[in-house]
């Protein structure tokens, strides 16, 4: 909903059509006003609008498909996270973004974080030293009875590892400038919803990056729901490296830092968030006019693999698999 405001809203976008095939959500947003509904069926609407691109933001095991259809028809995507649920969906989603010279992109918002980009200057501007650890915690809250009942029907999840892993999976090379070589291991259970005993509430994931270093991540949904998304925990990012250590979290307005040279750790002021990112991005993608270290393709495709790979590997009890 907030990127459909954000494109509906922008100067540079015309919102041409918009579809909902499940019919009591299509009910609920004609009542709320909320969208102006096109269509009942997205393969339809491809046949019939004439349009760039298309949004995707069904529920996650559906995505795939649709990403698949619109590439095919020659449009470019930007998707909610995560953009599939398979590694064979991703293989033909890169392959059709290549045939087709499509531009893809995903909603993987922690790159407009205010803290999070301070974070990522300090690392580039060699404060730390070269990064060896990268250590987050990202619970969430379950919100259960409010959050959407697909999430909970087994087979349209596809697994909390991907669900939020994706997000360490882009930040981690973003941030550090140190790809992702190996998940050393993934592990996801349910925690705490028994009745729903397919459903992965708990997750967590090691990985070793290209330089020997490591990452270490919990990605669970065991945050209490009162607190929601404002405890320090959610998304906070702890960096070491050969000279000094940084830490931060999403929607902080600070980061801490000590050096070698530091007898006290430094809080230092994070710059304003960008809650035009993704869209700016994309459009520059689609473009060609990207910045260096945008968000495109490549990266969309790279941290998908990663994410779908651990997964992967906490439901097989597989470990370390290089990428």
């Amino acid at each position: 909903m907030g990127f459909y405001k954000a494109a509906r809203d922008d100067a540079r976008v015309k919102v041409v059509g918009a579809s909902e095939d499940h019919k009591p959500t299509a009910d609920e947003l004609r009542a709320a006003g909320t969208v102006a509904l096109t269509h009942d069926n997205y393969r339809r609407m491809l046949e019939e609008v004439d349009c760039d691109a298309v949004a995707v933001g069904d529920y996650f095991a559906r995505r795939g498909e649709i990403v698949i259809a619109a590439l095919e028809a020659g449009k470019h995507v930007i998707a909610d996270k995560p953009i599939c649920t398979s590694l064979g969906e991703l293989d033909r989603i890169g392959k059709l973004c290549k045939e087709k010279s499509r531009q893809l992109s995903a909603l993987l918002d922690l790159r407009d974080s205010g803290a999070l980009r301070t974070m990522r200057r300090l690392i580039g501007e060699g404060l730390i030293g070269e990064v060896h650890t990268a250590n987050f915690t990202a619970q969430h809250p379950l919100f259960l009875g409010k959050r959407a009942a697909w999430y909970f029907e087994e087979g349209k999840h596809g697994g909390t590892l991907n669900d939020i892993g994706i997000h360490a999976t882009d930040l981690i090379p973003w941030m550090t400038g140190r790809a992702i070589k190996r998940v050393v291991a993934g592990r996801a259970w349910n925690a705490r919803v028994p009745q729903f005993p397919h459903f992965q509430d708990a997750g967590q994931l090691m990985l070793e990056l290209d330089n020997g270093g490591g990452a270490l991540g919990d990605v669970s949904y065991l945050a209490p729901d009162g607190i929601a998304y404002s405890a320090p925990q959610y998304w906070r990012v702890t960096c070491h490296g050969s000279d000094g250590v940084l830490e931060g979290n999403y929607g902080a307005r600070q980061v801490y830092l000590a050096t070698r040279a530091d007898k006290a750790v430094r809080t230092i002021e994070a710059e304003a968030d960008d809650a035009m990112g993704r869209l700016n991005e994309f459009l520059a993608a689609v473009n060609r006019s990207s910045a260096p270290g945008s968000l495109g393709t490549a990266e969309v495709l790279t941290a998908s693999r990663a994410a779908l790979t651990i997964q992967q590997c906490a439901d097989r009890g597989a470990y370390a698999a290089d990428l």
